[in-house]
């Protein structure tokens, strides 16, 4: 009896021990498009962000906006809400968008709620704890002009060994002042995973 359970020690420890020296981890490029389970990943939101941000920047809303301000609008990203059947982060598309808009130059953005509730704690502590001539003034905010809100939605049809997953993103723009959608769009990805 107590032969056997040497054995199963031991034996347990060298199939713990081979299943650890399996594993490999290699350095790849960012850039390379991997898609290991078909769900969405990092490349989709870089691509539906890109996109999506490529095309409300080409409509006759920021033309018009310039127009009457000879300015550029201030955006801000609201939330995206995901709807789809898997667990997407969504904060990480909405960075995405945000990268995606500062670097075009054609849009000023703005920090969402939660940071800017950070940034107004600072300036406070800065009003009583830095010195008179570094301290950032209170209530000098740039507001924002419109807002970018939007889904993620997901649909999947499957049959035995077969599954095709079909991702929409809508997004809008809206005048915060007015409330007037200036802009609607979407992008579909759409996978087809075989096992």
């Amino acid at each position: 009896m107590k032969t056997k359970s040497i054995y199963f020690i031991l034996l347990a420890i060298a199939f713990i021990a081979s299943s650890c020296a399996s594993r490999k981890v290699t350095r790849i490029d960012p850039q390379e498009q991997i898609d290991l389970s078909g769900r969405w990943n990092d490349i989709d939101s870089k691509q539906v962000a890109e996109q999506m941000s490529r095309d409300v920047l080409s409509k006759p809303w920021l033309a018009r906006f310039e127009g009457r301000n000879e300015r550029p609008p201030v955006v801000i990203v609201g939330i995206i809400v995901n709807r789809s059947h898997e667990h997407i982060e969504a904060e990480t598309f909405v960075k995405d968008i945000e990268v995606e808009f500062i670097n075009s130059g054609k849009v000023r953005v703005v920090s969402s709620d939660l940071f800017r509730e950070k940034l107004r704690e600072e300036r406070e502590s800065q009003q009583t704890n830095a010195s008179p001539e570094t301290q950032k003034r209170l209530a000098a905010e740039l507001g924002a002009d419109f807002m970018l809100f939007g889904t993620i939605n997901s649909t999947v049809d499957e049959y035995k060994k077969e599954r095709v997953v079909n991702y929409k993103v809508n997004l809008e723009l809206a005048d915060l002042e007015t409330t007037e959608k200036v802009w609607i769009g979407d992008k579909e990805i759409k996978k087809y995973i075989k096992n």
